[in-house]
């Protein structure tokens, strides 16, 4: 979130795409409609948990400037998703921070679907 934050113009939409795509590869399948719209939270934010743990020692270890935004981006979706699963309600601090998550992750899908929107009507 740091990063993002003092990130200027083109990097932002760097960010933005990067957690877009990261969001859309943790949806989880729903063939089962018995889910709850918590457990489809809670679903994917695992799955960008489990990226995250795979990842962060690779970004730890090559310094890799890709490496570490794409890993960022897996773990601003997990915990925009734990806070839409409300697995934050006792923790006032990961509330806050997991709403900012949800705010940056809104935003990464709109600005992404504004882009493939525009390439569309070209």
């Amino acid at each position: 979130m740091k990063s993002y934050l003092s990130a200027d113009g083109p990097r932002k939409q760097q960010y933005y795409e990067v957690i877009a795509a990261a969001a859309a590869a943790c949806q989880p399948d729903v063939s089962d409609p018995t889910l709850e719209n918590v457990q489809l939270a809670e679903a994917a934010a695992e799955a960008a948990l489990k990226v995250v743990r795979v990842r962060e020692p690779q970004a730890i270890d090559d310094n890799d400037q890709l490496a570490a935004l794409i890993t960022d981006a897996y773990a601003t979706v997990a915990i925009a998703y734990r806070r839409a699963s409300t697995a934050y309600t006792v923790d006032e601090e990961m509330q806050q921070l997991g709403t900012a998550a949800v705010h940056l992750l809104t935003m990464a899908i709109s600005y992404t679907a504004a882009q493939a929107d525009e390439i569309a009507h070209k």
